[in-house]
């Protein structure tokens, strides 16, 4: 068998969920054509299945190493840095997938910016973590020496009274002033918890562009809210912005139509999705059928302005 037939008959048994075998005819298809990262990217998404990270990896990397532009072979890579706990390669692996998604014009509708925000959250939580643990050390080092000054106190008063009852006494205030600091203490750390309990930042106050906590948010006529800074920077690119663009084909829509999800595709690409892979709407999954498009009005009118003013489009 030819290489090709190889990978085809790899793929035949990926679909029937059968891995292992899939993975034996890959790697056959790559002893007879190791030139080919479509072969590495394949058996990579096996090794992710039988959650075989670090095989998925060395497969995504050697990909890269082949075409480096390969939306599969960074997405990949990033769920396997993901689960290796390597977040910050993750965040970067998923953003060049995004890019070159977009770039590219495939549509993989919310799996990578999804993935994203994910491996984001989890950067976070390890980092929330290890704030939690230093909490926990720091509030029982200062319990400790709080208990070991007392006692101190406690053993010097004793040492020099000769009074009983004034000894009690002077020792019945150092315990009272030290649970006063204790009681303190408890409380402040209290307040330290519950702040940390909202230091998460919610997914909408982040930017889509940037997916960062916005400082500046401005809202376009489409409806959607994006950092000003990021939009701005977006558009000096000279690149169609991502509202204007159907989510299926990344091109700017002409007639932009809405579903009863709220999502706005290009009509002629939606229409074609119907027909072709089933009806659905490609980024809910809710059932949908073409006499429930609905023509966006005002998305159109933005589309009209936006040509009008940046007639590189025609081009683009």
């Amino acid at each position: 068998m030819s290489a090709t037939e190889l990978k085809d008959q790899g793929n035949r048994f990926f679909s029937a969920r059968r891995y292992d075998d899939a993975i034996k005819c890959y790697t056959k298809a790559i002893i007879k054509n190791q030139s080919v990262a479509t072969y590495f990217t394949n058996r990579a998404l096996c090794y992710l299945k039988l959650q075989q990270w670090e095989l998925a990896a060395q497969d995504c990397r050697r990909a890269l190493e082949l075409d480096n532009r390969s939306v599969k072979g960074h997405f990949f890579l990033g769920q396997c840095l993901v689960e290796q706990d390597s977040h910050d390669e993750a965040i970067k692996s998923f953003q060049r997938a995004h890019e070159l998604a977009k770039e590219q014009k495939l549509n993989y509708g919310d799996d990578i910016a999804s993935a994203l925000r994910m491996a984001r959250k989890k950067r976070w939580s390890v980092q929330e973590e290890k704030r939690i643990e230093q909490e926990i050390e720091l509030q029982s080092y200062l319990n400790k020496l709080l208990i070991g000054a007392k006692e101190k106190e406690v053993a010097e008063v004793m040492e020099e009274g000769s009074d009983n009852d004034k000894c009690l006494d002077e020792i019945k205030r150092i315990e009272e002033t030290h649970d006063h600091y204790m009681a303190e203490l408890n409380t402040l750390f209290s307040q330290v918890d519950e702040r940390r309990r909202k230091r998460e930042v919610p997914d909408y106050l982040c930017g889509k562009i940037s997916y960062e906590l916005m400082r500046d948010p401005c809202i376009t006529p489409s409806g959607i809210t994006y950092d000003r800074k990021d939009l701005e920077e977006h558009l000096q690119t000279r690149a169609v912005p991502d509202f204007l663009c159907c989510q299926i084909s990344f091109e700017l829509m002409r007639d932009p139509v809405v579903t009863p999800s709220g999502i706005t595709y290009d009509r002629k690409d939606i229409e074609e999705h119907l027909q072709r892979v089933g009806h659905f709407d490609p980024v809910t999954r809710q059932q949908l059928t073409k006499d429930q498009l609905i023509p966006n009005l005002a998305m159109k009118e933005v589309i009209d302005h936006f040509v009008k003013d940046n007639q590189w489009v025609d081009d683009y």
